[in-house]
């Protein structure tokens, strides 16, 4: 499997755009590694996870051809995650397709159901078929493009409808899991019952060096706490593969500082383009 992290910061983004805090003129300063836009990342090319405004930059900017892609799942209902008014974008007269359209089928919970419905009319006028939308819940499994996809929920804000993602190929397994503090007791149970080893776990860290970070996010302190927890039941070994990410200029550490923060855990740490295999 095929990770790009497309953006990796919190709601504010990283300098935040009114913000002179230390951090932010730090990474104003850097630049390169330490500008981060609002999370968003890809599988493959071609499974898309989270739909936030600065989508149409992270395709400018990666090469990411969007118009190609096919099946996108949605974290939550939080505006850095999920920008609506976007989808217009894919009505007649305004995008125009190189041959058949390609449907866009939007996966997610029934806090995003509305707001794709609004726009199915436009996007699917003259008969085309460019936007879909379907409906998961927490504990349910759906195959979506080839990947076998399960929805957990998500330690954030019950409004929001938030869920973190295990996704397989069937050779490999991942755990998409940022906008969560420490799992619920509900999930460790259904990994109890559902043995499965992730490959690669993509952990929220948007506190970083603060503590007490247990609910809504997480940061360094709990980061291992659940890491040791998943080593114990045996879902993460030493060949996984973890991985840092959604970061707030709150945390403290610019890039470039934390990388090499966690060097003796051996943590990657995300950056915007960042491509991970394995």
């Amino acid at each position: 499997m095929k990770l790009q992290y497309l953006g990796t910061a919190a709601a504010e983004a990283w300098p935040a755009l009114f913000c002179e805090c230390e951090s932010c003129k730090k990474a104003r300063a850097a630049g390169g590694r330490n500008i981060r836009s609002r999370s968003q990342a890809i599988i493959d090319d071609r499974l898309l996870i989270d739909f936030p405004a600065d989508t149409y930059m992270h395709c400018i900017q990666h090469g990411i051809d969007i118009t190609r892609v096919e099946n996108m799942i949605i974290t939550h209902a939080h505006s850095d995650h999920w920008y609506p008014a976007d989808l217009w974008c894919r009505y007649p007269g305004i995008a125009h397709f190189d041959g058949e359209s390609c449907p866009l089928t939007v996966w997610g919970t029934a806090a995003i159901k509305e707001d794709v419905e609004k726009h199915l009319s436009g996007a699917n006028a003259a008969g085309e078929d460019r936007l879909r939308y379907r409906e998961i819940e927490p504990f349910g499994s759906y195959d979506i493009g080839g990947y076998t996809v399960t929805a957990l929920p998500a330690n954030h804000d019950p409004l929001a409808q938030p869920v973190i993602y295990q996704i397989s190929d069937g050779e490999k397994t991942m755990l998409y899991g940022n906008d969560t503090g420490i799992p619920f007791d509900s999930v460790w149970q259904y990994w109890a019952e559902h043995p499965v080893h992730f490959d690669y776990v993509s952990l929220d860290c948007t506190g970083v060096l603060q503590s007490g970070w247990r609910d809504g996010h997480m940061c360094l302190e709990t980061n291992a706490e659940v890491l040791e927890r998943m080593r114990s039941m045996g879902l993460i070994d030493g060949s996984t593969v973890v991985c840092i990410h959604h970061f707030s200029h709150n945390g403290g550490p610019i890039h470039d500082e934390l990388a090499e923060l966690v060097k003796p855990q051996g943590w990657l740490v995300s950056y915007d383009g960042m491509t991970v295999e394995f």
